[in-house]
């Protein structure tokens, strides 16, 4: 950054800025990288020298991409930069998951030597909700398991491998022993995990979401924890975070993390190189909105 361009400013504290705190670091600018920061509206309005945001990560949903396209705020953001490192923390949080990885880790450390049964990945059949680049690189790690994979995407997806197999969303949900989310939020996807979704799935399956927390109905997804219709859960986002005070926490067989899916030295190499380089390829909003 400071080699490509001069009065660089930079968020050493690493805190999460919003609202007028956002505006106040970026006055005066005619370019930002932003990742988790809300562009809208009421910041655009107070930017006016602002003319790029290049973003950090694949999710857009931090953005109002109508408040941009109206202030006439380019926009740069790459696909697939943090695939691998989000598919690599799907898998462990699946396994985690069927293994009672965290449950019996504490307990050992508790005094407490008891085994207890878990459950093997290896064949068995893997919806993922969103066929991605995430969900490609899923899909890759899952061929050493002998995984049957069912895939739902709003796209039609050619020249899939053997192992992979187009599913409506239904039939996905009530097949698989594991579902795993791999969609943008948009105001079609949000809530699409609801009670009606979770009472479709398999009886004891387990759901893992390393997208948007606001993807999942968390009060249904305890319920269903909570009644054993599902096994488990691997979550690593949620609609509010952090999470405190959230029900899910309080559950054995839920392992969580804090929003890390992109979180690995290679990817956040990658995706900061991709949002610098970004700052001079920004086009305007109307050629990114199918970004799904």
């Amino acid at each position: 950054m400071e080699q490509g361009y001069s009065n660089v400013r930079f968020n050493d504290d690493g805190r999460s800025l919003r609202g007028e705190e956002l505006v106040e670091f970026l006055r005066g600018r005619r370019k930002a990288i932003t990742a988790l920061e809300p562009i809208d509206e009421d910041v655009l309005s107070a930017l006016p020298d602002l003319d790029v945001i290049s973003k950090v990560g694949v999710g857009l949903d931090m953005l109002d991409l109508d408040a941009m396209r109206r202030h006439e705020v380019r926009l740069s953001w790459t696909r697939g930069t943090n695939a691998q490192s989000v598919a690599e923390l799907v898998l462990a949080l699946i396994l985690a998951v069927l293994r009672h990885v965290p449950a019996l880790d504490s307990a050992v450390r508790r005094g407490v030597w008891e085994q207890r049964k878990g459950a093997l990945l290896s064949e068995r059949t893997v919806g993922i909700v969103g066929y991605g680049a995430v969900g490609r690189s899923v899909a890759t790690l899952l061929k050493g398991f002998n995984c049957p994979i069912l895939i739902y995407d709003i796209l039609v997806q050619p020249d899939l491998p053997a192992e992979v197999r187009p599913a409506t969303f239904e039939e996905l949900l009530a097949r698989s022993h594991v579902v795993t989310l791999h969609l943008g939020l948009s105001e079609a996807t949000r809530g699409i995990m609801d009670a009606e979704a979770f009472a479709r799935m398999r009886e004891g399956a387990v759901l893992v979401n390393t997208a948007r927390g606001d993807l999942v109905d968390e009060v249904a997804l305890y319920e269903a924890l909570t009644a054993g219709s599902l096994a488990g859960a691997g979550i690593d986002v949620f609609a509010t975070e952090p999470p405190r005070g959230n029900p899910l926490l309080e559950l054995s067989q839920v392992v969580v993390s804090p929003h890390i899916g992109g979180s690995t030295e290679e990817a956040i190499l990658a995706m900061g190189r991709a949002a610098i380089a970004g700052l001079e390829t920004a086009v305007c909003v109307d050629q990114l909105v199918n970004y799904e």
